[in-house]
């Protein structure tokens, strides 16, 4: 892993160092059981949605910020595959060395230390950027932040993915029940209802995202070519 990032953001320890910033918490949420259960019985299908994004794992990979479950581990076994390489960012110490158990150390497979909102990546290194229910989890100026260096960092004809929450239909009954507990365990969750995560991009406002909803649009997954 390279060098530490010298300043957490301070919404992160606020809010969320219950689920990501204690190793207690990574043994707990570590289960592919307990997070299928967290997003409803989905998780099999969103991960599953974003592997179809990533049949052909050739060239460059960055995965912005660690996440539970065996998403990460399947990316790599296709990157091995196809002969390309997988970086993983993430502001927590902690979360990189919880990913690291997970896999078994490849030449291919990188962890680094970093804040997403100030990549210390040059321009336009990768083919596809993976950004995988982080933007539920940081206010709206971090979130804006992230995906202009994912952006960035992102070669011209490359592809960004991103899966997080969405607005859910008005006839989704799951709505009303889980309104209050985003509004307490996730606050900048329902910014994802009231704005389109594609607007936060006006540089590529002219690029046709493929946005694809799931249980009753509760979840989203976007991508597009740069």
């Amino acid at each position: 892993m390279s060098e530490a990032v010298k300043e957490i953001p301070p919404y992160v320890e606020k809010y969320y160092w219950w689920a990501y910033a204690r190793p207690w918490a990574t043994r707990l949420f570590e289960r592919q059981w307990l997070i299928n259960l967290i997003l409803l019985g989905n998780y099999i299908k969103l991960r599953d949605a974003t592997l179809e994004e990533f049949r052909y794992m050739s060239g460059n990979t960055l995965q912005i910020s660690c996440c539970y479950g065996n998403l990460t581990p399947l990316i790599a076994e296709r990157i091995l595959q196809s002969g390309g390489t997988l970086d993983v960012i993430d502001v927590l110490p902690v979360q990189l060395e919880n990913l690291q158990r997970k896999m078994p150390p490849r030449e291919s497979v990188r962890l680094f230390n970093m804040d997403s909102t100030a990549l210390r990546m040059q321009d336009a290194r990768y083919d596809r950027v993976l950004v995988f229910f982080l933007m539920h989890e940081q206010p709206q100026k971090y979130r804006e932040k992230t995906l202009h260096e994912a952006l960035r960092v992102l070669k011209p004809g490359g592809t960004i993915v991103i899966v997080d929450y969405s607005k859910p239909s008005t006839w989704n009954p799951v709505r009303y029940l889980v309104l209050p507990i985003l509004g307490i365990l996730e606050p900048f969750a329902i910014a994802l209802w009231n704005k389109e995560l594609a607007e936060i991009l006006p540089e590529m406002s002219g690029s046709a995202w493929k946005k694809t909803s799931y249980f009753g649009g509760l979840f989203q997954k976007l991508v597009t070519v740069k």
